[in-house]
């Protein structure tokens, strides 16, 4: 906790503390892991690997250069479920909640980094939002802990079946896509219906955000309690549930539908499995991409249509307030809400029934515009320090920008340059480009106080 206090004392703003704390976090994460207790053959980690698998943890990536499974002891395992479940809901979240269960009194200071950390619009019940989202992410991670136990068990024991399934469901919900079974990722379970099906609604429970999680629930026991009907129930969630439901489902099926056809008749990937196998792992595609890296096709063997679509997927990621990355899915709908509005000519944006303001709408394009061209420049290091093909290269530096974990194969064979290119982009995938800017800034609020005579300018 002094750690805080130090930050409060030299008056960071939350836009620098934020991204300080998970920098903090990766650096106490490398130094455990290159201890000679966390490797699995008793040597210590070069730091650089520790340094990469730290970052991938934090930043809930789940790009690896070496197997999580075989490399790292239980101590190094833990060590690294730790962090991917500090990363997931953020130092910050962890460092309150301490104080929270020590009795400690939240400063206004310190009200206003927790709500800046959540991204949210108010502090109002921030201290009851913060309680219910550790006790609901417990208890999602633990039903999916116990249901994965129901395969892994019998198939592992009990003691190597408890901890991966243990590990899985934190590594799930956390969207990190990091495992401990084998080498195959998902891929010698991409006909299992339990570990199919429990980490996938793992992956979108954590990925649709507690702002939604939260709402649905108070909807549904305020409905029981009077009686309402399921589409009244439906019809009182708030715009943004509404939004990034409906959002999510449609970006889910038009995925699982975009991969179904590419994909079909290639016998690298789906081309061999039956039709119902087929679907369901469409979908397992369609989820995983929402940045969540586990994985039951090669993603090397990939047609370039579907590398294009998924390009965008892991671009968008999740939504807000969750543990997902991506620019966000509200993110990417205010994009096209915008070129709607402006081919429509109307001066408002309207989302069931409720305007948009205008900071949102020029915040949405900021974040997507700092996130492309963060992938573009750092793509362009990638080809000159670590030449690979394009599509590979690409493939990587989105997938690590949008925290996804999936890669053609190239995570393991990059040199020293492109494995600190990756640590960069995840790190910057984590906390956004826009946080990255302001840490080292500062807001210069006399800027606005002059007003300047409309200027004539051509677009498009």
């Amino acid at each position: 906790m002094k750690l805080f206090s130090g930050f409060h004392g030299i008056k960071l703003a939350p836009e620098q503390i934020i991204p300080g704390s998970f920098f903090i976090t990766i650096i106490i994460g490398t130094i455990l892991l290159t201890l000679p207790v966390s490797s699995a053959s008793g040597e210590g980690t070069s730091f650089l690997t520790a340094l990469f698998t730290a970052t991938t943890s934090v930043c809930v990536t789940g790009l690896v250069v070496v197997d999580t499974y075989a490399h790292w002891s239980f101590t190094g395992q833990f060590i690294i479920m730790m962090l991917i479940q500090i990363g997931g809901l953020g130092m910050i979240t962890f460092a309150y909640m301490i104080m929270l269960i020590t009795g400690k009194k939240f400063s206004l200071k310190s009200r206003i980094l927790l709500q800046d950390s959540f991204n949210l619009n108010t502090s109002s019940k921030l201290l009851a939002f913060l309680i219910k989202m550790f006790l609901g992410t417990l208890l999602v991670e633990g039903i999916g802990a116990l249901m994965y136990a129901l395969v892994f068990v019998p198939q592992f024991g009990v003691k190597k079946g408890i901890w991966s399934a243990v590990f899985n469901a934190v590594s799930a919900f956390c969207n990190a896509g990091m495992d401990v079974i084998g080498p195959n990722s998902m891929g010698d379970y991409r006909d299992n219906p339990i570990v199919m099906s429990v980490t996938m609604i793992l992956i979108v429970m954590g990925g649709i955000g507690f702002v939604v999680w939260f709402d649905v629930l108070d909807k549904i026991k305020e409905g029981i309690k009077k009686g309402f009907s399921p589409s009244n129930v439906i019809q009182r969630f708030s715009e943004h549930t509404k939004l990034v439901l409906s959002f999510t489902a449609i970006l889910l099926l038009s995925g699982t539908l975009y991969f179904f056809v590419i994909e079909y008749n290639n016998p690298e990937t789906i081309g061999n499995f039956g039709i119902a196998d087929k679907l369901v792992n469409s979908l397992f595609q369609s989820v995983t991409l929402r940045t969540a890296g586990f994985t039951t096709i090669p993603q090397e063997n990939l047609t370039i249509a579907s590398c294009i679509g998924s390009y965008l997927l892991m671009f968008i990621g999740g939504s807000p307030v969750g543990t997902a990355g991506g620019i966000k899915t509200v993110t990417a709908f205010l994009l096209l809400m915008n070129v709607r509005t402006y081919v429509q000519h109307r001066n408002e944006k309207v989302i069931f029934g409720r305007r948009v303001s205008e900071d949102s709408m020029r915040k949405a394009s900021a974040v997507a515009f700092m996130g492309g061209l963060a992938i573009v420049v750092l793509t362009i290091f990638m080809s000159i320090l670590n030449p690979v093909p394009l599509e590979d290269a690409l493939f990587e530096v989105v997938s690590a920008c949008g925290t996804v974990g999936l890669s053609r194969g190239l995570t393991p064979n990059l040199d020293t340059y492109g494995r600190l290119i990756i640590i960069v982009t995840m790190f910057l995938g984590r906390i956004g480009p826009i946080s990255l800017i302001a840490f080292f800034s500062r807001s210069k609020p006399e800027a606005n106080k002059l007003n300047y005579s409309e200027g004539n300018f051509y677009v498009g």
